[in-house]
């Protein structure tokens, strides 16, 4: 059965996208995961991943053509069959894809939203099918690997007017937390997610319409879903028919004894952001508190009254010493993203790995130097990032990918440098590094690093990295190893400038060293080749002055 594959929206303001390069050709076989296109949109040029099998039977827009997103891309199917009928938009191509939306599985669900995408635009259904006006805002594809968004936190409530242009809300992606605008002008009637709330990519997020409009069918008969998604909402859905939302309602548990804090079917808690982030601050299980908000959702004022030893006397229960307890903590769509690259990294590129011990002396008296000049500081990482760019010029094999059928060689160095956050860790990227001053690398990834802290680094801002640098000294850390962020071929793992015992002109005295680890990818970087980029490092960061010649 042959699928419609269109125009990806792969960033929050993307409206057209230009076909960069096609990296299959019709007639190429086609396996999920496998990167069919580079597409330039607004922001940058990504990589777009196929989420189906088959044959690429057509190519719908050339290299260096542009068309709007959900536009015919490509069509996938199997070897020789007859696609004339979708590319002249008979009625035969139109059964076949109703009749595979209608037999989708879960697993397929991101092929179904690509076959009936023909019938919608800007993330929403075809008003075919619903009250005149009314217009079904699905999760929206914020980056290019987004697969499932969460819903952070709501700009907009039941019943405000949405004008075109208006943050809806702030989705939670898995790399960063975005806000999302309407394309629609009109009334809020419905909201799919609540706060907190997780669904995949092209689910029910919302329902905008002319006020007053009965869309209380709508959610249920929401046809672009997956199956096995509607199944598992369908509960929630019930429950706003029994209690729906109206004054008397809420007035009533006002009134009333604080009920239990509800809980979602996935297991998720009814929690505001800002509460959400004070209960971690504290350290303070939400499943334990009973919430005052609406609805018994958790606000701020909970998580300040709470008291623990009063919380477990009211419900009567007492913990004994020595008692197994727990806490489960939903993954983020950041630490999903994050588990997903690693493992795939681990086990599908063969790592190695070279360690070295450098000698730090000339370094640490370079950057008390450096520093003395006013108004400009530079740290050890600043002095690895450049010194890691210049050697890379060098060593063009350890600044590159592995591809099936070839090795790219990147002539330009841009440097990922790790950051850990609450969530886990993202690689911002200092692009030409390699061009960069010793000021101009530490204010950048100072300014970058911050970004990433207050999760507003753009997917812009975490692309195109040649080589990446993670740095723990500062924990304390002497020496570790690295899973290599793909698809670049190394990582350099960064230890703590350690005070010991050396040997120098036959002498024992007091030296300063730092211990470094190189990951490698064996497909791309041999050993001696590592091995070398790592004499051309030892150079540079043992006599840094050498950077600046």
């Amino acid at each position: 059965m042959a699928i419609v594959v269109n125009m990806p929206r792969l960033s929050d303001t993307m409206e057209e996208g230009t076909v960069a390069a096609w990296l299959k050709k019709v007639g190429d076989k086609i396996e999920e995961g496998d990167i069919l296109a580079e597409i330039e949109t607004d922001k940058a040029t990504m990589e777009f991943e196929s989420f189906n099998e088959g044959t690429l039977l057509h190519i719908g827009v050339q290299e260096g053509e542009t068309t709007k997103v959900d536009e015919l891309l490509a069509i996938i199917g199997d070897e020789g069959e007859d696609i004339s009928g979708i590319l002249t938009g008979g009625g035969a191509a139109s059964a076949e894809v109703k009749e595979e939306k209608e037999n989708t599985t879960s697993d397929d669900a991101s092929s179904t939203v690509e076959e009936v995408s023909s019938e919608a635009s800007n993330n929403s259904v075809s008003t075919t099918e619903l009250p005149e006006g009314v217009i079904v805002v699905t999760m929206p594809r914020l980056s290019d690997t987004m697969e499932e968004g969460t819903v952070a936190t709501w700009l907009k409530q039941v019943g405000d007017t949405v004008e075109e242009g208006d943050i809806l809300a702030e989705i939670e992606t898995d790399k960063a937390t975005m806000e999302f605008e309407s394309f629609q002008s009109g009334t809020l009637l419905e909201i799919g997610l609540q706060e907190g709330e997780s669904a995949k990519v092209d689910s029910l997020l919302a329902i905008i319409g002319p006020a007053g409009t009965d869309v209380s069918g709508v959610a249920a008969n929401f046809s672009i879903a997956a199956p096995s998604e509607k199944k598992e909402e369908a509960p929630k859905v019930e429950a706003k028919k029994e209690a729906p939302k109206s004054v008397p309602v809420t007035s009533a548990a006002k009134t009333s004894a604080p009920a239990p804090t509800p809980v979602t079917a996935n297991g998720r808690v009814y929690v505001s952001p800002l509460a959400k982030k004070l209960a971690e601050e504290k350290g303070i299980n939400l499943t334990k508190i009973q919430g005052t908000g609406e609805n018994g959702r958790i606000v701020k004022r909970d998580i300040e009254n709470y008291e623990p030893a009063a919380s477990a006397a009211s419900v009567g229960k007492f913990v004994p010493s020595g008692q197994e307890d727990f806490d489960d903590v939903d993954n983020s769509q950041m630490r999903k993203a994050i588990a997903k690259a690693l493992t795939n990294s681990k086990f599908s590129a063969p790592h190695y790995y070279l360690s070295v011990e450098f000698d730090m002396e000339n370094a640490m008296a370079f950057r008390t130097q450096f520093n003395s000049i006013p108004d400009t500081k530079i740290s050890y990482n600043d002095i690895v990032v450049k010194a890691c760019a210049l050697a890379l010029k060098q060593h063009p094999q350890v600044n590159s990918q592995w591809f099936a059928d070839k090795m790219r060689l990147n002539n330009h160095v841009h440097i990922g440098v790790a950051v850990a956050v609450p969530d886990g860790l993202v690689v911002p990227v200092v692009r030409f590094a390699n061009e960069q001053t010793l000021p101009q690398i530490g204010a950048e990834v100072k300014e970058l690093a911050g970004k990433a802290r207050n999760k507003k680094l753009t997917p812009d801002e975490m692309q195109g990295s040649t080589f990446t640098v993670s740095n723990l000294g500062m924990f304390g850390i002497d020496t570790f190893t690295s899973i290599i962020n793909q698809p670049n071929s190394a990582i350099l793992s960064v230890g703590n400038i350690v005070e010991k015992p050396v040997v120098k002109n036959g002498q024992i005295v007091v030296g300063h060293t730092m211990k470094l680890s190189l990951a490698c990818d064996h497909r791309t970087v041999d050993g001696a080749t590592g091995a070398q980029f790592l004499q051309t490092l030892k150079g540079y960061i043992e006599n840094p002055v050498t950077m600046l010649v």
